[in-house]
């Protein structure tokens, strides 16, 4: 059958696209950016692609008119103080393009949502549910409550807190209670449900076997990861003081922390189990999740992550248009070392580059200027990067966004996230010319105002040592065996 997949490039889509293609179906794979898929996808030639906008509806191509079912995966939640708003539209006009075709089944991941007294997060789910049910397609509605597996939103919160905080004093939100689902089984309730008439115009609530607080999960974290950590409860913190406690520990920006914690006041716990008599499965306990996310991050092999979502703003729209550093207006700094290693060798350095291996030099400055960041509000250094190993164009590195990875042209370049007066690129190069071989560092930035141009030559003393010193150590460095 022929399956069209709203979110393709998001953390569930990714995870999806070659379950279906694995069962035969056809799939056809909305995206924003044609070329960002093909870069990260393995099976960008298996799919059909159609480009659109979900928030400008005019620039929505007509999707195929013979689609069977479609999943609707699109979430706003980390993108904008407004994104009830946001979240509505996207669905109106997937609605309104989706009835011109013959689509029998639209499939929605929503949340549960028991309580009367709902977070904003969940009510804008709700009303997305509302907004899906007026097409002319039955809908299926998944709720399911924290999705556990490398790379989930929630998992990275549990992760971060655990591993870095030994003592930890934690808001009340923390005795709330939940019922996590491994991501393999969200899947497979996903591809379950496929024109599965006994699911049409129903919801289901899915989740594991065991019901935890957030206290328990993280202590479940720390025995499996054999680490001692004491949580102590302090009553009395708001849910705006909770919200900083989790953007500057963390690696979630404010605008998500907000949300995730005024619905953490929501227990999200199944009142029903309807799914098992459809679909019946024996779902991981939270233990069993944990150890399969560990075994994807030992092996490199997260298949995606949240992080990599676009931001609003400059990289939300057609952002690799971009992949030409602007020459009007900005201020460069240039580094050119030459070397006579292998190239690949030092290509392999510098696309490996931030999260654990970290930037090669003076790692303290970049963390304190990560620190800064979250203060103003930033996105801060903690996002680190998905894979070490592996890297594609929109994929997030600490502060910084990929333009662009290109293999065959030996260059990497990155857009800066972090709060700026101006815009910032940073270019890594290799160049072979004339028997010699060279690595060309660009930093360019294009300052807003006089503002932005006292930030960078204020900066400069720092760039004359930070960007040198980074040069030096990519051409040089070895990997210790």
């Amino acid at each position: 059958m022929k399956v069209l997949l709203a979110g393709a490039n998001g953390y569930i889509g990714t995870r999806l696209i070659p379950i279906l293609l694995e069962k035969g179906h056809e799939v056809v794979c909305l995206v924003r950016d044609k070329r960002r898929f093909h870069e990260q996808s393995d099976f960008g030639d298996r799919v059909t692609l159609v480009t659109g906008d979900l928030l400008r509806e005019q620039n929505i191509e007509i999707f195929p008119v013979d689609i069977d079912a479609a999943y609707y995966l699109v979430h706003s939640m980390s993108q904008s103080q407004d994104f009830e708003a946001l979240e509505a539209l996207s669905a109106y006009n997937f609605v309104h393009q989706l009835d011109q075709t013959n689509c029998r089944q639209t499939i929605f991941l929503s949340g549960i949502s028991n309580d009367d007294n709902l977070s904003k997060h969940l009510e804008s789910r709700k009303h997305v549910e509302d907004v899906l049910k007026e097409g002319k397609s039955a809908l299926t509605v998944l709720r399911a409550a924290i999705i556990i597996g490398s790379g989930s939103a929630s998992f990275e919160i549990i992760r971060d807190l655990t591993e870095k905080l030994p003592l930890m004093t934690v808001p009340r939100w923390v005795n709330s209670r939940c019922q996590p689902i491994a991501i393999r089984d969200v899947l497979a309730y996903l591809e379950g449900v496929i024109l599965n008439e006994q699911t049409f115009n129903r919801s289901f609530d899915i989740g594991g076997p065991g019901i935890l607080t957030f206290k328990e999960m993280m202590l479940g974290y720390a025995k499996a990861r054999k680490l001692k950590r004491y949580i102590v409860t302090i009553p009395f913190l708001s849910p705006k003081i909770s919200s900083y406690w989790l953007y500057f520990v963390t690696s979630v920006n404010y605008t998500l922390a907000q949300s995730l914690v005024n619905s953490m006041k929501n227990e999200t716990i199944m009142h029903e189990h309807h799914i098992d008599t459809i679909i019946p499965r024996q779902c991981l306990t939270y233990e069993e999740a944990l150890s399969l996310a560990f075994m994807k991050i030992e092996q490199n092999s997260i298949v995606s992550s949240w992080k990599d979502a676009l931001n609003m703003g400059y990289l939300n729209s057609g952002f690799m248009d971009q992949i030409k550093v602007p020459q009007n207006g900005t201020l460069e700094y240039k580094v050119k070392k030459n070397f006579e290693r292998r190239s690949e060798e030092v290509f392999t350095n510098f696309m490996s580059i931030g999260g654990n291996r970290g930037w090669y030099y003076w790692d303290w400055i970049w963390n304190i200027r990560g620190f800064l960041d979250k203060i103003f509000g930033g996105v801060g250094s903690r996002r680190g990067r998905t894979s070490s190993i592996n890297i594609s164009p929109g994929d997030v590195i600490d502060f910084w966004r990929v333009l662009l990875a290109d293999k065959q042209g030996k260059r990497l370049l990155l857009y800066a996230e972090m709060k700026l007066p101006g815009e910032a690129w940073l270019e890594f190069k290799i160049i072979e010319r004339n028997g010699e071989k060279n690595l060309s560092q660009v930093a360019t930035f294009r300052p807003n105002g006089l503002w932005g141009r006292l930030y960078w030559y204020a900066m400069w003393p720092f760039h004359l040592f930070i960007f040198n010193g980074m040069a030096r150590k990519i051409v040089s460095y070895r990997e210790s065996i």
